[in-house]
């Protein structure tokens, strides 16, 4: 009919009565969930005082932890830590293609890594320790398995935000991947004057920043249907991939020196033992006076010189062509590559006072000296056959009752 209003079939059937198709309700069901999720991350990325109260709290712990060397009180700081939250914020507004959005939880996280340097300068200054221990040296080195871990961590956190039944694995993740012990090194470093950690806990936690960001992003792309093929159409999005691939360039060279270290570890505990059983079983008259101390390699040398610490109890030993002949079996078993072997001996002398002689008769006397206890005459032989029974009379006090009486018979016969 002229003038009526002529509807699609898919506005026709958006108002027709009745449940609505099923492609329209699920196009409805990701529209509500990431409302939901939207919602969700927005409060995440907000900077109020609960965020401050444990940005503060997490920061003093690490940066006291730091200080006493202490992996247990560092770990405690790990999962205080709210720093995880805004990051994957961060990640969700890239995706979602707000920039408003990822700004402010950029600047929450921001205000977060000022507090945190913030008060482990504060701490280092009132406690000046002349000597950093091992926990922030672990944290001044990073390389590639750093940033694999990140980035599978970031991955799980996000799928463990999106799947609420893997939440528990969130304290888990959060240890794994430490965003505040890095910063704390970064303020301890830079009040000891120390720039060459405070550069490498930095790249440390951008590190660990990076690659949360992008593991959250690809979880993230993977796990949402909105969400799929907007990864690779997203500026900032390919921004931050950029910029995790570029650190493989500093880290790879850690790792490369990470690997040089540990071969030169087994190389040199295998020269060791070669050296040991060289002065041991290779060299006779050595390797009965000779204790092995020591191996100690310099690879720096050419060829690598291996310095042997023996203690010995004749100083004439080891003779030169001792140690060219452990030198030599020691080459024939890392051919093709030779080593150089120096030996320091250091003789071994057993010094004493010698006291005056006690008198005999207060020697007490050894086990040795004990006389042996007499051996007890053997018994005579008995004689051969059936021994005759003794006869004992009655009431001859052997202990035994007397035999009876025969009976008597008429007229006396016994």
């Amino acid at each position: 009919m002229p003038g009526r209003l002529r509807l699609t079939p898919r506005q026709a059937a958006a108002r027709a009565p009745g449940p609505a198709p099923a492609p329209v309700a699920a196009r409805l069901g990701h529209r509500l969930r990431l409302t939901a999720l939207a919602r969700e991350f927005s409060d995440d990325a907000r900077f109020g005082p609960v965020f401050v109260v444990l940005t503060i709290g997490a920061a003093l712990i690490a940066t006291l932890g730091l200080l006493a060397d202490s992996p247990a009180v560092v770990i405690g700081a790990m999962v205080v830590a709210p720093w995880i939250l805004p990051l994957q914020a961060m990640a969700f507004q890239v995706l979602r293609g707000s920039l408003p959005a990822f700004l402010l939880a950029l600047r929450t996280l921001s205000l977060g890594v000022l507090l945190g340097v913030g008060v482990s300068l504060l701490v280092g200054w009132l406690v000046p320790l002349p000597d950093l221990g091992a926990e922030v040296l672990a944290r001044t080195n990073p390389n590639l398995l750093d940033l694999a871990v990140a980035l599978a961590a970031g991955g799980i956190a996000m799928f463990a935000k999106l799947r609420k039944e893997a939440v528990s694995a969130l304290a888990g993740l959060a240890i794994a991947v430490a965003l505040v012990p890095p910063i704390c090194v970064v303020g301890l470093s830079l009040g000891a004057g120390e720039w060459l950690k405070a550069y490498g806990a930095s790249l440390l936690f951008l590190t660990n920043l990076l690659g949360i960001l992008s593991g959250a992003m690809v979880a993230l792309a993977l796990l949402e249907r909105p969400f799929r093929g907007r990864l690779l159409r997203s500026q900032l999005g390919l921004t931050s991939l950029g910029l995790t691939a570029l650190l493989v360039l500093p880290l790879g060279g850690s790792f490369l020196n990470l690997l040089a270290r540990s071969r030169q570890r087994v190389e040199a505990q295998r020269i060791e033992e070669l050296v040991d059983q060289s002065l041991r079983n290779e060299t006779l008259t050595l390797g009965r006076d000779a204790e092995l101390e020591s191996v100690q390699i310099r690879w720096s040398s050419n060829p690598p010189l291996i310095v042997a610490r023996v203690n010995v109890s004749d100083p004439a030993l080891p003779t030169y062509a001792q140690v060219a002949a452990v030198q030599d079996f020691i080459n024939r078993r890392l051919a093709p590559r030779r080593f150089r072997l120096v030996v320091q001996r250091t003789a071994i002398e057993v010094v004493g006072p010698e006291p005056a002689p006690i008198p005999p008769e207060l020697l007490l006397p050894g086990p040795q000296d004990v006389p042996a206890a007499p051996l007890a005459a053997p018994p005579p032989p008995l004689p051969e056959g059936p021994p005759a029974p003794a006869e004992i009379p009655a009431g001859s006090g052997s202990g035994l009752p007397a035999p009876p009486a025969p009976p008597r018979t008429p007229g006396g016969a016994s």
